[in-house]
């Protein structure tokens, strides 16, 4: 299936590492230009010299820290001078830290909401800012349906956010946040011609898997090797995911063949949050 994404601007933040850099492999393989943007620049340049090792040797690493406004705003517009307006935004960046419950104090509240809720939210606002230009430019008022899509947005957020576990609460907070956010925003912008949708991962194959392990083992009392012989029984699947099943998921709903879909939440999780 072509996912009509060739020659797209692509925007991945959290784009040198895990599901963001996943994700932009299955862009890439669509034919998409793609941006990455994360706060380390070592990192990013790692990142970008992996693809091209892969063959994609055009994508361009941007280093900004997205928690706050002005950063989102200056690497937007640096990427949009590089590349073109913008056609797709992939929200991957940021993670909260996983504490017991009684660890949570007024401090580790805002930083998950600082991790994992803002930086989506700063790159989202720089985003749909120029989107809405777009469209009033292109007459798409909200007063009819749109003539054409003006730009997507995916969200990559996270389980959590829909069904609580102990050492995830306030990142699972943030998580939660984020999907209504994108609901509410979905909703309101559709009329417009501009899709926001989220998509849910279960635990993945990445970077961020050892320490999802290693709090497991701590909680239950058992080793790491343990805890993942019995987080991966409890899956219908039997196994983790790997990143590629999730990208491949983000690609998707990004493209125009996901034209109707708007507010969604897509788990990829096979199957571990099975909740109506």
């Amino acid at each position: 299936m072509d996912l009509k994404l060739k020659n797209k601007v692509v925007l991945v933040t959290g784009g040198s590492q895990g599901l963001g850099l996943a994700s932009a492999r299955s862009l890439l393989a669509e034919g998409a230009r793609v941006a990455l943007v994360a706060r380390h620049a070592g990192r990013l340049a790692q990142a970008v010299a992996q693809l091209a090792e892969e063959g994609w040797k055009d994508v361009k690493a941007f280093a900004a820290d997205l928690g706050t406004p002005q950063e989102a705003e200056r690497v937007v517009a640096e990427v949009e001078q590089a590349l073109g307006p913008i056609d797709v935004l992939i929200n991957s960046a940021g993670a909260a830290r996983r504490r017991a419950p009684s660890e949570l104090d007024a401090a580790a509240w805002s930083e998950a909401i600082s991790a994992k809720f803002l930086p989506y939210i700063h790159a989202q606002d720089a985003v749909l800012r120029r989107f809405g230009e777009r469209a009033r430019a292109a007459g798409q008022t909200g007063e009819t349906a749109p003539q054409r899509e003006i730009g997507a947005i995916v969200n990559i957020v996270g389980t959590g956010g829909k069904v609580p576990s102990e050492p995830h609460i306030a990142g699972g907070a943030a998580n939660a946040a984020l999907l209504l956010a994108t609901i509410g925003l979905a909703q309101y912008h559709a009329r417009f011609g501009i899709r926001i949708n989220a998509v849910n991962p279960g635990v993945t194959e990445t970077g961020r898997i050892a320490q999802t392990l290693q709090s497991q083992a701590q909680r239950l009392g058992v080793s790491v090797a343990q805890a993942r012989a019995l987080g991966e029984s409890a899956l219908p699947l039997r196994r983790y995911g790997q990143a590629a099943e999730v990208a491949d998921v983000v690609a998707f709903v990004a493209s125009e063949r996901a034209s109707y879909m708007v507010g969604a939440l897509v788990s990829v999780d096979g199957g571990q949050k099975s909740v109506l």
